[in-house]
């Protein structure tokens, strides 16, 4: 099962959009099932219910295969709120936790602030794997057990097994890869040097996976196993895709430092509300502005104009149509001081979501107007 890094810095993702089905909220961690899970579990079933029917008749045995689906995502579920605990407990916010096709992923807000807690919450998801599996190992040695308890048990420790030393590959997104990038960036003493090292060999395991599993489809009984290298060909464009997720988020993440309100914002003309959306739009193009900002008659701004509203206004209705009707108001949290600039920023801007920002002067005189797109332009293609 493959496992997910945590979301990184610079992405602008809605906090609201649902990944699944909501399950439980363990520890206050939101958790869902992705509809994809339904699908594996169905494939998992079908799988091993050639091996559950040398211990139950049909239809029984589909039963048991179908708990071994089931026990199987408890593994996996266990294994990212581990993730999700550690990370809480370094005071770090997680979003949620997530089962889907390929396994789960932990959604942390933001990236460890040190190599040290990085290693910690990577390595915490795969020991919990091994300890399951020396648990199951234990069991059967020492716990007398009937024998469809007998190869659930065995099924669950050598999967919990494969899973963590699987987890455990050099390469992102795997934990393996968080915890090169971790000591990369301990040595260097740099995120961003570990987290592109990492993200190559990530592509590398990729490559391997894919290669691996045609070996042994290839060689297994019969021929060809289309199954099993459809498999692993999944497994391997989720590594691959995952690893150049990785070195675009960084891409992005360095790209940071260089936004300022000051640069991006669009030079703004005053307006009142009840000018009409026609004559605002001709005074915005004579001034050379980008935006419009709606002021009262002490020319203090109350209201953005939203770009996207005056362009769903049709041509014939702007000569009657006042600007008010076309803008938001004004709050305190959309007002950014124009030498705003960096992670400050965009702290800011992901604390109150919205397409536009008032940006002003120190002395409060209005300066322009920041829009989400343009940041999101600054990070495409800065």
């Amino acid at each position: 099962m493959a496992d997910s890094a945590p979301r990184a810095e610079g992405e602008r993702a809605p906090a609201s959009r649902r990944p699944g089905m909501p399950v439980g909220r363990p520890f206050g961690i939101p958790v869902y099932i992705s509809p994809s899970w339904f699908l594996v579990a169905v494939a998992i079933t079908v799988m091993f219910e050639g091996q559950a029917r040398r211990v139950a008749d049909v239809p029984f045995s589909y039963a048991v295969a179908f708990a071994y689906a089931v026990l199987l995502y408890g593994s996996v579920f266990v294994h990212e709120l581990s993730h999700a605990v550690t990370a809480r407990l370094f005071g770090m916010p997680v979003r949620s936790v997530t089962l889907h096709l390929l396994g789960g992923e932990t959604a942390i807000e933001r990236d460890s602030p040190t190599p040290g807690r990085e290693f910690v919450i990577a390595f915490a998801g795969p020991v919990v794997n091994l300890v399951l599996a020396g648990l199951g190992a234990a069991v059967q040695l020492l716990v007398p057990l009937p024998p469809v308890g007998a190869l659930l048990v065995a099924a669950l420790t050598v999967t919990n097994l494969l899973v963590g030393l699987f987890n455990l590959l050099p390469g992102l997104p795997l934990d393996g890869g968080r915890l090169v990038r971790a000591v990369v960036w301990k040595i260097t003493g740099r995120s961003g040097h570990g987290t592109v090292a990492a993200a190559w060999v990530g592509r590398g395991v990729a490559v391997l996976t894919l290669g691996a599993g045609a070996v042994l489809a290839a060689g297994s009984l019969g021929g060809l196993s289309w199954l099993s290298l459809l498999w692993s060909a999944l497994v391997a464009a989720f590594i691959w895709m995952g690893a150049g997720h990785a070195l675009r988020a960084e891409r992005m993440r360095a790209r940071i430092p260089a936004l300022q309100a000051r640069r991006l914002a669009r030079r703004a003309a005053l307006v009142t509300a009840d000018l009409p959306v026609a004559e605002a739009v001709r005074r915005a193009r004579e001034q050379a502005a980008g935006a419009l900002v709606v002021v009262d008659h002490r020319q203090r701004p109350i209201a953005l104009v939203s770009e996207h509203a005056v362009r769903a206004v049709p041509e014939r209705r702007r000569p009657w149509l006042g600007v008010g009707e076309v803008s938001r108001t004004l709050s305190p949290e959309l007002t950014l001081p124009a030498d705003l600039s960096g992670q400050a920023l965009i702290d800011a801007l992901r604390r109150v979501p919205a397409s536009e920002y008032l940006v002003v002067e120190p002395d409060g005189r209005v300066y322009g107007v920041l829009t989400a797109a343009d940041i999101d332009r600054a990070f495409a293609g800065a």
